[in-house]
């Protein structure tokens, strides 16, 4: 599957699944009395919730011509993502912390999924910080170098 076209297609039919899902959920939960499944459950719907919003993404990323960010812009979103960053190493420090000494299995066994959660989006973050939010940018230098990049002698006497 190559072409952006049955990308598309596909990405439109992921979205209609996901919103299936969720939309399971939530029916299912009215009857669900125990927090923990309840919990679990929730958390699925609310990543199918992500991943549709994800495949909507990738169908902008392969539709849309993208307009480059300004470094304004890179300043706020690099921000965003730098502080939330730093907020989840501190659950992963937390967690790693604490899920030893827990006893009960049950409790060991939300804390250890929400540890694995917590360390995908921290290394999902440092990668949208890099390959997003960077890629996206045109800098000041940027502009520069597009301006003399064909210019004999850099705007130097040219002898």
């Amino acid at each position: 599957m190559s072409s952006n076209d049955e990308l598309v297609t596909l990405f439109k039919n992921q979205i209609k699944i996901e919103k299936t899902i969720v939309d399971s959920v939530a029916e299912g939960l009215v009857e669900i009395k125990n927090p923990a499944v309840k919990g679990v459950l929730k958390g699925i719907s609310l990543d199918s919730t992500k991943h549709a919003e994800m495949y909507s993404s990738a169908i902008n990323l392969l539709t849309i011509v993208p307009q480059a960010l300004t470094e304004g812009n890179l300043d706020k979103q690099r921000e965003l993502v730098e502080k939330h960053i730093r907020l989840e190493a501190e659950i992963i420090k937390k967690l790693r912390e604490v899920i030893p000494s827990v006893q009960n299995k049950k409790v060991k066994l939300l804390l250890t999924a929400i540890l694995s959660d917590e360390v995908r989006h921290h290394a999902l973050l440092k990668k949208v910080l890099n390959i997003l939010v960077r890629g996206e940018t045109i800098t000041d230098n940027d502009w520069w170098d597009v301006l003399w990049e064909n210019v004999p002698f850099h705007g130097a006497p040219g002898g």
